[in-house]
């Protein structure tokens, strides 16, 4: 029996995970050698070490999310925890929280940063998914079945925006979006949360439109047009990532080859890894990681579509919008179709928060691969033999009769 669950995961998944952890280590210490000893006066292999000690962490707490049965999630206390400690939280920051980047988003630790928001995804992903899959017997009932679970994700969202990061509540509110499109209600009540989602969000965006129409934000959008017009100020990362980017062409320049990456590009190993990745390795380089990535989300979308249960149903698709929803929004920043967000490139980038939560996550995807594989290959061959018995039994029956 343990053998047998053992063979239902599904180790083609944990393989591209862990070679891309693994290509994305290799990344880090190329894109981050020159930064480190330039800017923070610290080792050239500061970086890969702390990312080293963020993996075997990572790892840790994916072997136990991989083993642990995920259904102990739709817990209803395991829930109100999750729900409650979050929300303190991310309450918590407004008063202890460091700020980094314009927002208040990190507490200091030991030396280590930690962000909630990156957890925060995870924790929507399984209380929508949890409470969508118990409410399945009257999901068309909108004020009983539809309503109530969005207090809690319109609440982080509200929460996280105020820091402010909009990048990551804008995230946290599309990865709700499609566990809500996937939950299985009707399109009649789908428009009335449209309706809804404007009435709160129009007054919240006037509320906070100096903060979000800021003329740092709007020259976000701007700058898209043509970095080079302003290359030393507001292009100044987007252009110097469509040098990198060039630079590289089909080969690459060759692994630690990168010129970008020696202070022209400010903190490539975290959201801009890939314009290093393109300038050293090439479009081999660039292919690998999106063809990982791709499997990975494509994947996890099969294993929500083949589960039979609904919670893990909408916890696999949750999981790999998350994953598929970051790598599209850091590429097309990167590749300069959307304005950058910060957002990291999910196993790849420079990040101890991002890297736990993907692995809490991934672990319990292949937790999730293995109830599915083992109903798949075992439990719906015990009813063929079952059959088979009683037909070889009926026969002998006829023959002696």
């Amino acid at each position: 029996m343990v053998m047998k669950k053992l063979k239902s995961y599904d180790f083609t998944l944990i393989i591209v995970m862990i070679l891309l952890s693994l290509f994305g280590l290799v990344m880090i210490y190329s894109a981050s050698m020159a930064w480190a000893v330039q800017w923070y006066k610290v080792p050239s292999d500061h970086f890969f070490q702390k990312q080293k000690l963020f993996l075997g962490v990572a790892a840790v707490a994916f072997t136990f999310f991989a083993l642990l049965p995920y259904k102990f999630m739709k817990n209803t206390k395991f829930l109100i925890f999750m729900v409650s400690s979050s929300v303190l939280g991310l309450l918590g920051l407004f008063m202890f929280g460091h700020v980094a980047g314009n927002a208040q988003s990190w507490f200091k630790i030991f030396g280590f940063s930690l962000q909630p928001a990156e957890f925060v995804k995870l924790f929507v992903i399984i209380y929508l998914s949890a409470v969508y899959a118990k409410k399945q017997a009257y999901i068309n009932q909108f004020n009983k079945g539809v309503l109530p679970p969005l207090a809690y994700l319109i609440i982080v969202c509200a929460l996280i925006a105020f820091q402010p990061d909009f990048g990551t509540a804008i995230i946290i509110a599309l990865i709700g979006t499609m566990i809500i499109l996937s939950s299985g209600m009707n399109f009649k009540n789908i428009m009335k949360l449209v309706l809804i989602t404007a009435i709160i969000v129009v007054p919240f965006i006037i509320a906070l439109q100096d903060a979000i129409f800021s003329e740092i934000r709007l020259a976000r959008f701007t700058v898209l047009s043509n970095p080079f017009a302003d290359e030393l100020n507001t292009g100044f990362h987007l252009a110097n990532s469509y040098i990198a980017i060039g630079s590289g062409g089909v080969n690459g320049l060759g692994l630690g080859k990168s010129i970008q990456k020696l202070g022209y590009l400010p903190e490539a190993h975290t959201d801009f890894i890939m314009a290093i990745i393109a300038e050293e390795l090439g479009v081999w380089g660039v292919s690998f990681v999106i063809i990982c990535l791709g499997y990975i989300v494509l994947r996890g979308i099969y294993l929500g579509l083949q589960c039979r249960e609904p919670f893990g149903a909408l916890l696999a698709i949750g999981i790999s919008s998350m994953i598929g929803i970051q790598s599209f929004i850091n590429l097309a920043g990167v590749a300069g179709v959307i304005p950058l967000t910060g957002v990291p490139l999910p196993f790849v980038s420079y990040g101890g928060s991002s890297l736990l939560q993907l692995a809490i996550a991934a672990g319990i995807l292949v937790n999730i691969s293995r109830y599915v594989n083992y109903e798949r290959k075992y439990d719906q061959k015990q009813p063929d033999t079952e059959n088979k018995i009683n037909q070889r039994e009926r026969n002998v029956y006829q023959f002696r009769t």
